[in-house]
């Protein structure tokens, strides 16, 4: 990690809601897995919410338009994954494309997706993003990846290099989680040192209990970020804060040190994308009482 020791021992804080600046969780935007339990996680959230929708391995992409289909209907903002290796050819693309435009979706996401083997022609996100570019139907933003910690099987150079060749068809980057605010804070001046000065939606993990927290961040390949979590203040003090924390995790102290970089031109972090993984009461809750 390269966070200096000041910003370790302060970046990790679960008591009660604190802070001042908590205008980055306004209108954040919410990431929903398209499982059964969506439908009743949404109710939980404002109208009219930004809500992104995740392809699944085992789901395909089906469930995930469907899911976009409906909600927007119902009025939210939708952001639907538009997992490049879950797309079997360019008519595919389309038939998503229109199906998309026709419920007033602007916005997709567009990763390379979880699937070690592709259904059809597309194995990256930029195959996808150039026959994007292709195609009749057009959408106002497209988000790519961004990874603060790199990727567990990708080296630096292969995502910098990735990543120069997907922006010119991108309108914002989203951060894979990660818990500590100066590593984000120096991706984005190493994204902007190499010319790359697309928006960030910063992507950071709701409420939920440590041990599953732990758990997905594992699973996700960013463990320099549980590794951080469990250092900040030490073992006898991480204890501690689980303890008085009754075991769940909260974000407040990397919203706060986040908070004065958010509309900072240097960084152009436009706002925060909080990972749910479907535990939206909790994390609602919390954001309602930072706001407050």
């Amino acid at each position: 990690m390269t966070a200096s020791g000041t910003q370790e021992s302060s970046a990790l804080q679960h008591d009660s809601p604190h802070g001042t600046g908590v205008g980055s969780l306004a209108n954040p935007r919410f990431e929903l897995m398209p499982f059964d339990s969506i439908e009743e996680q949404v109710s939980h959230l404002p109208d009219g919410a930004t809500i992104t929708i995740t392809a699944s391995p085992t789901l395909g992409l089906e469930d995930t338009i469907d899911w976009s289909e409906r909600l927007a209907e119902q009025g939210y903002e939708i952001i639907p994954h538009v997992a490049a290796r879950y797309v079997r050819d360019e008519a595919h693309l389309a038939e998503i494309s229109k199906r998309l435009i026709d419920v007033g979706v602007t916005d997709i996401f567009v990763p390379g997706g979880d699937r070690e083997e592709p259904i059809g022609e597309f194995d990256s996100a930029y195959q996808l993003l150039t026959a994007l570019d292709d195609i009749e139907y057009d959408f106002e933003e497209v988000g790519i990846t961004g990874y603060p910690e790199g990727h567990s099987f990708l080296s630096d150079e292969t995502l910098a290099d990735s990543m120069q060749q997907k922006a010119p068809y991108a309108t914002y980057l989203t951060t894979q989680i990660c818990y500590d605010p100066q590593t984000i804070l120096e991706w984005t001046d190493d994204v902007r040192d190499r010319g790359i000065d697309l928006p960030v939606e910063v992507g950071i993990p709701g409420v939920m209990k440590y041990q599953r927290l732990i758990g997905i961040s594992r699973k996700v390949g960013v463990g320099d970020s549980v590794r951080f979590l469990q250092k900040t203040t030490g073992i006898v003090g991480f204890i501690k804060q689980f303890l008085g924390s009754r075991g769940k995790y909260t974000p407040d102290t990397l919203v706060d040190e986040l908070e004065p970089y958010v509309h900072d031109p240097d960084h152009s972090i436009r706002g925060l994308h909080i990972y749910t993984f479907n535990q939206v009461p909790d994390t609602e809750a919390w954001r309602l009482a930072r706001l407050e």
